[in-house]
């Protein structure tokens, strides 16, 4: 049997396996094992431990726990309470305006968290019962709040960034620098879209009436507004010494970490039950990463023994004559097509070993350090569309277990569609313009 005809067959075998509904790392990692057994042997069993040896030597792998533990910490001592109340007066007046305010909270909250999950958490239990109680229709609002929570798997500290600098070897802080031009301007063309949309149509996203706005002071305002600020204080006490280079990236996530559970003691939020509550979500989100981190750089390594990608290579070059653009759209799609079934860290553990060497030699004219750090900012945008796309939309099935029961899972679907359109519009404009992602990590590290 041909190299080519083995892996082939690894990939099939892992694809089938997934349909069993096993959990992800432990489909991954048994076929790499059983692989490299079958093919080299009782030594094979020696590139799952360098694996393991590599994984536990990975130091910023450190922050994971950090930042996710900020995330739940926000979520279940509720420090976001007091800055959607502040976005709730400012942006009252504006159409859509309390939508437009739930998209910069969803910003703020990706800034501190790094996952998806505590911004939906945030979203769903903070702004969507406040927008449905003032009549904002209910699937702009799944939509908004659906989209905005997906933020955080783009803007800084990205945990799905962090697990793609260690399959891809590349340095976490650059890509999370690559990440926050694109994902603000992600961020600016929903609220463009909010904004157009409840102009047109104004029953979608009514304004606050003018007695509600009279019985707000401006005491009021400025109080909230400072109340408002501690998100703010947190994120700039984390990442200003980090980019300053006082601090390492590991010490900066200890010092985001402490940051907010000192704010969570100052509100009076912090107990014994949150503690122990954060801490397990922590644990169990931290050792999940880690094992798919393992299992793929096991099938990695046994992939990469196969040479086959250097198979793959030929046959998009050689068999189909695509030019490096055409490859790099072709690779888009199949991870859009993959996200209707499979969740990020299935893809990126599945794809990663194929495609990551494959960008590095294609010829898209630029720098070979700043191609990988691109294509990581690709990655992540295509995962957060994945995250809205029917049927498996991980953000989808998060939406409907949280959202009221007049809220259906069709109406959850066919909110999520003009985000998605717009979400592609940002792709787009970043595989165009690499630069929107590149130039802050080229200009912070001197390049």
């Amino acid at each position: 049997m041909s190299y080519e005809m083995i892996a082939l067959v690894m990939f099939l075998s892992m694809l089938v396996m997934m349909l069993t509904g096993q959990r992800v790392f432990g489909v991954i990692g048994f076929v790499g094992v059983v692989a490299a057994l079958m093919l080299w042997g009782t030594g094979g069993q020696g590139l799952a431990f360098g694996a393991g040896m590599k994984l536990m030597k990975w130091y910023p792998l450190l922050t994971l726990p950090m930042f996710v533990f900020m995330g739940y910490v926000m979520s279940e001592a509720r420090l976001a309470d007091d800055l959607y109340r502040m976005f709730h007066v400012w942006f009252g007046p504006v159409p859509g305006g309390l939508a437009i305010g739930t998209i910069l909270l969803m910003v703020l909250i990706s800034a501190m968290n790094g996952l998806s999950v505590a911004g939906m958490a945030i979203g769903a239990t903070i702004a969507l019962p406040e927008l449905l109680r003032r009549s904002y229709d209910k699937r702009m609002v799944t939509g908004v709040i659906q989209a905005g929570s997906s933020l955080g798997i783009l803007i800084p500290p990205s945990v799905v960034l962090v697990l793609y600098a260690m399959i891809a070897r590349q340095p976490v802080g650059q890509l999370w620098l690559a990440g926050v031009f694109p994902g603000l301007m992600m961020a600016a063309l929903f609220v463009l879209y909010i904004w157009l949309r409840c102009k047109i149509t104004p029953s979608l996203g009514p304004a606050l009436s003018e007695e509600e706005r009279a019985e707000i002071t401006t005491a009021e305002k400025l109080r909230l507004l400072r109340a408002g600020a501690l998100p703010f204080i947190i994120f700039f006490v984390m990442m200003v010494p980090f980019v300053n280079g006082y601090t390492s990236l590991v010490e900066s996530s200890v010092i985001g970490a402490l940051t907010t559970v000192a704010a969570a003691i100052l509100k009076g939020r912090f107990n014994r039950e949150v503690f122990e509550k954060c801490t397990r979500l922590t644990l169990a989100i931290s050792c999940m990463f880690m094992w798919i981190i393992l299992a793929a750089l096991t099938f990695g390594a046994v992939f990469d023994g196969l040479g086959a990608v250097k198979a793959i290579e030929g046959f998009f070059v050689g068999d189909l004559g695509l030019g490096p653009w055409e490859i790099l759209i072709l690779m888009q799609l199949s991870y859009l097509v993959m996200g209707m079934f499979l969740d990020d860290t299935a893809m990126l553990v599945i794809v990663a070993p194929l495609y990551v060497p494959l960008v590095r030699v294609l010829d898209l004219g630029m720098d070979k350090a700043d191609v990988l750090i691109w294509y990581g900012v690709l990655y992540t945008i295509t995962c957060q569309i994945a995250y809205l796309t029917p049927p498996f939309g991980y953000n989808l099935f998060l939406m409907r277990a949280m959202a009221p029961k007049e809220i259906t899972i069709i109406d959850i679907y066919r909110s999520i569609l003009p985000f998605v359109l717009v979400m592609t519009l940002a792709l787009a404009l970043v595989m165009a313009f690499p630069q929107i992602a590149l130039w802050l990590p080229n200009t912070i590290y001197g390049k």
